[in-house]
């Protein structure tokens, strides 16, 4: 079994930085909430890492299906608790492509192949929480 590891070091007063792959990211609370705002928040993160995980997944399939993307957009409306642990009870992935002569149904298929079988990160949210999704194509 395969393992990840990460180490995660308080820099100053809310600040915290992780090296993930030569790569630096900080995470950080707003002003508002007695932060610096020198990052984004973590559960946004969680937010990131589900779209950028089924996001390679079907840009990837779609290679292979011989598509040509042009514009991809992943958004994921996320409903959340008021009351601590403030967590998410609900996530909507919404796949947005345009372009001229997409195939609607190639793409439908690309986008469930991950939803239902390639995205860690989705498969992982979906033993916690209700998770939706929906293709939108535009021709244009």
């Amino acid at each position: 079994m395969a393992t990840h590891s990460i180490q995660t070091i308080w820099r100053e007063n809310n600040i915290f930085d992780t090296e993930i792959d030569g790569h630096t990211i900080s995470i950080d609370l707003g002003k508002e909430q007695g932060g610096d705002d020198a990052g984004p928040r973590p559960k946004k993160l969680l937010l990131i890492s589900a779209a950028g995980c089924s996001g390679l997944d079907i840009v990837e399939i779609a290679r292979k299906m011989r598509i040509e993307l042009k514009k991809f957009e992943i958004r994921i409306d996320a409903e959340m608790t008021e009351e601590h642990p403030k967590q998410y009870t609900s996530l909507k992935v919404v796949y947005a492509f345009e372009g001229e002569n997409l195939p609607k149904e190639k793409l439908e298929r690309a986008c469930n192949l991950s939803f239902e079988n390639y995205c860690g990160v989705l498969a992982m949210y979906k033993k916690a929480v209700p998770v939706s999704y929906e293709v939108v194509v535009k021709e244009g």
